[in-house]
């Protein structure tokens, strides 16, 4: 099978599509033949060595979206069945950017009944971290959340499950962003300097950091996106980032909020496998509204 390794680290350039073996489930885990997965900036972390694992060959992608065709012992799912799952992992020898992965059953969940995959293949990485930051969060109905990168595809997320908690949500981001934002579910925006101190909470999705702290109340709560690299804490915020887990239960949760449409699954662009360094060089180009997705 294809599947997009890196063996270096650097610039898209270093992709590479290459021949493996098609990977065999062990008990409890489904190999799945995607349809689609997402691209996502962890990919392009793994690919310039931010995460380290030199002198490896590293398997990119996380999200997935396919038909299990392979089952191991007690895996729970069946053969046919169209899931989403989240590969997990930064240093995994083969992701979903493949034309078959192998996952755990309990990273699976059933796949989105009006949504097709590449669209479904937006959703497991993305929304499960913002439905996990905003667990680390922990504000009360009614409390005020400040989002960063609202308009971007954790950030878009995190909106839209942020109103549904109840939350008073405000998005920080490009002016021309507004409207779209506004629609997602936040009742404020802002596209330069929020004000100080006025949010019960700040998540930070544009990882911006410590300036972003200014913006949290005295005894507040911030979460960053990148793990363990969250700012130091000041006037008693609370700081801390989140480290996204593969969560099956949690990801069939909104797999039913994208179906009922509270969670909108965008996409800007779609790629061939055979196309993974173009996708990276878009993705690095910046202003990505929605996710770019690789088909084989």
């Amino acid at each position: 099978m294809r599947a997009a390794v890196v063996r270096s680290f650097g610039g898209p350039e270093v992709v590479d599509v290459v021949e493996r073996g098609v990977p065999e489930p062990a008990a409890r885990q489904v190999r799945i033949k995607v349809a689609a997965a997402a691209l996502n900036p962890v990919d392009a972390g793994v690919r310039s060595g931010v995460f380290g694992g030199a002198g490896k060959e590293i398997g990119l992608g996380w999200d997935v979206a396919g038909t299990v065709d392979a089952v191991g012992v007690a895996a729970a799912w069946s053969v046919g069945d169209k899931v989403v799952a989240l590969a997990y992992g930064v240093d995994k020898p083969l992701g979903t950017h493949a034309e078959y992965v192998v996952v755990d059953t309990g990273a699976v969940a059933a796949a989105p009944a009006t949504a097709d995959a590449v669209h479904a293949a937006t959703l497991p990485l993305n929304a499960l971290t913002a439905a996990q930051a905003l667990d680390l969060l922990d504000l009360a109905p009614g409390a005020s959340l400040l989002v960063t990168g609202a308009a971007g595809a954790v950030g878009g997320y995190a909106v839209q499950l942020a109103a549904r908690r109840g939350l008073t949500v405000t998005g920080l981001a490009r002016a021309d962003d507004e409207e779209f934002v506004r629609s997602l579910g936040a009742s404020g925006f802002v596209s330069g300097e929020a004000a100080a101190g006025a949010y019960d909470g700040v998540l930070d999705t544009a990882v911006l950091g410590e300036p972003a702290l200014v913006w949290a109340r005295d005894g507040g709560a911030y979460v960053g996106v990148i793990p363990h690299a969250e700012p130091a804490s000041v006037r008693g915020v609370r700081t801390t980032a989140v480290e996204v887990s593969a969560d099956g239960a949690r990801l069939a949760e909104l797999v039913r909020l994208a179906d009922d449409g509270v969670l909108s699954l965008r996409v800007a662009e779609v790629f061939s496998l055979a196309d993974a360094t173009k996708a990276h060089s878009r993705l690095g180009e910046g202003g990505v509204r929605g996710r770019l997705v690789l088909v084989p």
